[in-house]
């Protein structure tokens, strides 16, 4: 059966769009996603420094354009993406949480919910009350998972997946790859996952 990982971080609007975007797409062929959550910002120190510098120093043109870009496709995928008042936020907290989400078989809820949080409702997902209260939605205990994502496996295993997606090459988030090697980043590039996925298909 094809593997299809989906390497992201949750502080990204458009990972948000592609977390979206990915799931009709993977049912439609009968594909399971393997998610892969990092910590973007761990990516960016290692080998994409230059986002910093983009931010610090935009082409107002093309970040204009840029917002405009992000509406469209929100549109598109039915929700809502607006600039939050913290940016970029601290989201290694969240993203360690969606380790235990998966142990409990809620990870996809789980996410679902810290992305709307964060780019529909302008919460801050560092806040442990904002973190917990996302648990408790998602059928967690806000104790025991305030607890485990201040373990150092829990802690280990965000750094681990950080680690391969820059050593399998990768520079930002959502990074995909089809059966370990063929890789796509970005939201925009699912349309060459779906063909992906149709050849090896047949």
């Amino acid at each position: 059966m094809t593997r299809f990982e989906f390497f992201f971080d949750c502080s990204s609007p458009w990972t948000y769009l592609g977390f979206v975007n990915v799931q009709p797409l993977a049912a439609l062929h009968g594909v399971d996603i393997v998610w892969r959550p990092i910590l973007v910002g761990g990516v960016f120190n290692a080998v994409n420094d230059s986002v910093y510098r983009n931010r610090e120093n935009p082409v107002p043109a093309k970040a204009a354009y840029s917002r405009k870009d992000l509406q469209d496709w929100a549109r598109l995928a039915g929700i809502a993406i607006n600039w939050p008042s913290i940016f970029p936020v601290n989201s290694v907290k969240a993203m360690r949480g969606c380790f235990v989400a998966e142990e409990a078989g809620v990870l996809v809820p789980y996410a679902q919910r810290v992305f709307a949080a964060y780019w529909g409702e302008d919460r801050n997902i560092a806040d442990d009350a904002v973190l917990g209260g996302i648990a408790e939605a998602s059928g967690l205990g806000r104790e025991h998972f305030l607890d485990r994502i201040a373990e150092p496996a829990v802690k280990e295993r965000l750094k681990t997946n950080t680690q391969e997606l820059i050593d399998r090459g990768g520079f930002g988030s959502p990074t995909m790859f089809v059966d370990g090697t063929d890789m796509y980043f970005g939201n925009d590039r699912l349309p060459l996952v779906d063909a992906a996925l149709r050849r090896r298909a047949g």
